[in-house]
Formats: structure tokens, sequence, C-alpha cells
């Protein structure tokens, strides 16, 4: 779903048309609210008019109560309106950060691998937080404040038109000042969101990276970059916040005008014999109430300024569009099979292909290969050699550049997104879990899927005893990155996961290596199970993993430099494979 990139005031259409019933309700409540501010001053009048002319005690007591009353049932209605008014603030930007959230999910690894996780969290929370007030409140003050002033200017023109015309110059040269004066300082507070942005970057990669940061030392080093800044949103909150007071500073000196002009006003008619002192003290209360609310007008378009700021990083963020788009979908004829056949054509690859700097050299040039469904390639190479970009390609974290993959003789990019990620399965070594209960993080918050088939998978990965000693089997909350579980009970839950899934390709990154010779064990049965009847594709380090392989593909700077099957290979004394198993796989590849 797209955020309409236009103004300030589509953006608060677009999100408060669902919610329309509150937002009616909150015009009503707004209604009742300034009918009940213009009546006020009405009764007031009658009530010193009445007491100027002697009459009888019950009439002012009755004026007393209707005022009273009128009072009350004003801060109810006020009340009221303040609270639908936050309800619907908090609809509408829970709404906008959803959109956000998804959009940016939605994005690239190019996007991700340039802005951090805190500058996303900024993004997504930060500056939608700082709409909050503009949903919440502009309809509640600046569109019942203006409702209110026009019907205040009305009232005034009925009691003498002399006081009704200036009053509505004065408001109109307020209005005019704050129109001029609006938008000075919505780039200020643009850099300042920025700055936040920074600094919630920073901390996201510091907190990220504390073992590292307190084993080498470096906490000093952390807080003078934090110092640093910290200066630096200091200098542009200090510079936002001098030109947001601008605004208000000039309709302070306006407001102190509009009341000398109605107090200089009144007086003079008074002594005239033109106006009764009720209808001057009238004047006095409106010409009060006309002031307050351009006050009123005046914080809210400094608040404005700042959800303009937001507004526009919002949008820029929604004008970015993934290098990587959703595909139209494969017809129901093509239906997942359990075991996929995978081919690889032609496929180069650069994280940068725009940069033609020696030093954006494809990390994957003219790979081709194909795999029968059923088959077990090994992936081998040295670091950096392309074999975990080779893997991304496949999930479509990115596109080849040159080349097409094809999963069982269809283009990956012709597939939903959704579709293909369900089709492919992956096993890394780094296993990121969640803070939330064992049976989420197994089927990545899938309702679906059944407790049954959870412990079944359970069994066959011999997690049954490690399952019985939890507080709260299935339903025992875990920790975030794998906290609290060991390497190898990690590990297994990652192969829990992809067993849940059931792909027709698993894509393994020698998911082993990080076992405990105990725990090792364990999982070769359930390995051997998981890569029974399915494709796979293994980027293997040890000999063991090697001898599941059917076929054999070496990469080196991007290239393929030796494929065929596994058996072919080690049986010929001059190939690279069989070099590679006199010398020892973990030694030379790593």
């Amino acid at each position: 779903m797209q955020i309409p990139l236009g103004s300030s005031f589509s953006l608060l259409a677009r999100y408060l048309r669902p919610l329309w019933r509150k937002v009616a309700t909150l015009g009503v409540l707004l209604a009742a609210n300034i009918a009940l501010q213009l009546a006020n001053p009405q009764i007031l009048r009658h009530f010193i008019d009445t007491a100027r002319s002697l009459q009888p005690i019950n009439d002012l007591v009755l004026t007393a109560v209707l005022f009273a009353g009128t009072a009350i049932l004003g801060n109810i209605a006020s009340g009221l309106a303040t609270y639908v008014g936050e309800d619907v603030a908090w609809s509408a930007t829970n709404q906008l950060r959803s959109d956000l959230a998804r959009h940016t999910l939605g994005l690239d690894m190019t996007f991700h691998k340039v802005h951090t996780a805190g500058e996303m969290i900024e993004r997504i929370d930060g500056d939608v937080t700082a709409l909050s007030n503009f949903f919440s409140q502009f309809v509640v003050k600046v569109v019942g404040t203006f409702v209110l002033m026009a019907g205040v200017l009305v009232v005034m023109s009925l009691e003498d038109w002399r006081i009704g015309l200036a009053m509505t110059l004065y408001a109109a040269l307020v209005l005019g000042v704050l129109r001029l004066a609006k938008g000075i300082a919505v780039p200020y507070f643009k850099t300042q969101r920025q700055a936040f942005a920074d600094l919630s970057a920073f901390w996201e990669e510091r907190l990220s990276g504390l073992e590292d940061i307190r084993s080498s030392g470096a906490e000093h080093y952390t807080l003078r970059q934090q110092s640093g800044l910290m200066r630096t949103l200091f200098r542009k909150s200090l510079i936002a916040g001098f030109f947001g007071r601008f605004l208000f500073s000039s309709a302070i000196i306006l407001f102190a005008i509009g009341n000398s002009t109605a107090i200089a006003t009144g007086g003079y008619l008074l002594g005239l014999g033109a106006l009764t002192l009720g209808t001057v003290y009238l004047i006095f209360d409106y010409t009060g109430t006309l002031s307050s609310n351009l006050r009123v007008i005046t914080e809210q378009l400094d608040d404005l300024q700042r959800a303009t700021a937001g507004i526009e990083r919002v949008s820029e963020l929604i004008r970015i569009r993934s290098a990587v788009q959703d595909g139209p979908g494969v017809a129901a004829a093509v239906s997942a099979a359990p075991a996929a056949a995978l081919q690889f054509q032609g496929v180069s690859f650069g994280y940068n292909d725009n940069d033609s700097s020696a030093d954006n050299a494809p990390v994957l040039q003219d790979i081709g290969f194909a795999l029968q469904p059923g088959t077990v390639l090994g992936l081998l190479g040295r670091t950096g050699s392309g074999k975990t970009t080779l893997t991304r390609l496949l999930f479509r974290f990115y596109d080849p550049v040159h080349g097409s993959i094809l999963l069982d003789g269809v283009d990956v990019r012709a597939f939903k997104l959704a579709e293909l990620r369900k089709r492919v399965g992956l096993v890394t070594q780094e296993v990121q879990l969640f803070q939330a209960s064992v049976r989420d993080n197994l089927t990545f918050f899938d309702t679906d899927t059944s407790d049954e088939r959870i412990l079944s998978v359970i069994d066959e990965l011999g997690l049954r005893d490690w399952l019985h000693k939890l507080p709260k089997g299935l339903d025992t909350e875990l920790e975030s990155g794998a906290g609290g579980l060991s390497a190898g009970e990690g590990q297994l839950l990652a192969f829990a996961r992809v067993f849940l899934a059931n792909p027709g390709l698993v894509v393994m990154d020698e998911a082993s290596s990080r076992l405990d010779p105990a725990t090792e064990h364990k999982i070769e049965r359930a390995v051997d199970a998981l890569l029974r009847g399915r494709t796979a594709l293994i980027i293997a380090h040890h000999l063991a993993t090697v001898q599941r392989a059917d076929q054999i593909l070496i990469l080196e700077d991007g290239r393929i430099v030796e494929y065929g099957a596994r058996r072919a290979l080690a049986a010929l004394p001059e190939s690279r494979f069989a070099g590679l198993l006199r010398t020892g796989l973990q030694e030379v590849l790593v």
C-alpha cells in the first residue's frame, strides 16, 4: 500500500478516511464546545448588565447557574474531544507505522546495507511519533479554532460593525504573518530529525557489538563518539528551536496589539454611551478568545513545521523503490515439487553495478550449472569467492545483473517473493532467534502450524529431552539473539524451522560447523532426513559434509573453476577437488 506523497493534508486525509466515524464524533464534540464557548460570554454580559440595573437576585442566581452548567458542559465536551482526538491519532499513526514497516521490509538488501537498523527505527517510530500531535490535535485545535474565530467575528460584528471590522482586520493580519513565517523552521527540524536518526543508528550498532567493545577496551572511544553525535544533535535542535520560536514570538506581539486595541475601542464606545458595561466585557472576552485561539493556531503551526519535517522524511523513504520487485506469480499448474530442479544460466552479479571502479569487480561471473530434482550440490571455495552471494541470489535478496536463475523451469523473478521463499529453505551458521516462545521461533509466528507437527519435527531432531526441560514447553519464552541456548541448540532449532517449512530446495551454509562433537551426532541423522527427497546446495568446509554431495562446484574469484560429479572428480588425481581432499577441506577453504 503506497502512502500519498502530496501535501501534509493529503496524508492527513489518507489516514483519517478509514476513521470517519470517530472523526464525525469529533466534529460533533467540537461543534458543541464551540457553541458553549460562544454562549458563555453572552451569559456573563447578561449577568453584568442585570446586576447594574439592580434586577431581582433570583435572576442573578439563575444566570450564575446557567453559566456554571454551560462551563461544565464545555469542559466535558472539550475532554471528550481530546480523548477521541488522541484515539484517532494513535489509530492513524499506528497504521502509518505499519505501512512504513511493510515498505521497509520489502526493500532490497542494497538499501539495508546502507541504512542501519537504528536509523530505520527512528524513521518508522521517531518520525511518525513527531506526527502524532499533527494527527490528534490539528483537527481538534486548528479546524475547531477557525470555526470558533469565525463565530466570534460574526457575533462581534452583530454587536457593533466597527468592532467586528477592527477584529476581522486584526485576525487577517495575524494569519497573514503566520502564513509567511510557517515554513521558516521546516528545513532545520528536518536536519534535527536526521541527527536523531544518526544517534539511534549509533546506539543500535554499539549495543549489538557490546562484547567486542568491552573486550577491546573501546568504551571511552565509544563515549567520545556518542558525545560528538549528541553535540551535533544539540546544535541542530537549538537552531530548529530558535527558528520555531520566531513564529511564536511574532504572534505574541500581534496578540498584545489586538488586546490593546479591544480595550481602547471598548472604553471609547462606553464613554460615548454606545455600549453597556456588559457589552464592553463581552468584546474584551471575545477578543481574548480570538487572541488565545490565534495563539493555538501559532502553536499548531509550530508543530506543523515539525510534522512537515517528519512528513518529508517519511515521503523520502516511501519514494525509495526496491531494486527487487515482486514477480507476477506462477500459475497454479506449476506447483511446488517435493524436490526442485535448479538451473543457473550465465549469471553475473556485482553489488554496485553503477560503480565502474576497479574496487567494484563482479562478485560472480558467468555462473552456469543445473541440478536435477533430488541432487545435492557441494559448493566449495575460499572466503570471498562468491559462495554466499550465489545463495543470496536464490532468495532474490539481489537480482543478477546478467543471466537468469530457474526453479522448476521458471525464472525466479516470475515468482512472488513470498512464494519463492516458501520453496527455498535456508540454514545458516548464524541463527537469529526472537524474544518469543519456542513455538513462535520455530514457525515464525505462523499460527496455522499445529503443535503435533512441531513435536514430530522436534522428535526427529532429537530435541524432545531438551523441550521437556523447559518450564513451559513450546510456550517457553526464548531470549533474542539465541541468548540462553547453546550453539548446538540454536542450530538445531534452525534446522527445525526448515523441516516445518518443507521446501523443495534447501540451502545450507555448513550449518553443522558450529556444533560441538557431543551435539553433532544428533543432527547427522536429521540432516540426512532433511536432504532425502530434496534438492540441496551446501556450502561445505568439512569432509563429512562433502560426502553427502552428488556434485561438486568450486568457485574462485567469482568464477566456476571446477564442476562435476563428486565421485568422478575425486577419482581424478589432477582435479582441484581431489587436491582439496588430500590437503584437508577446512584448512584450505577458510
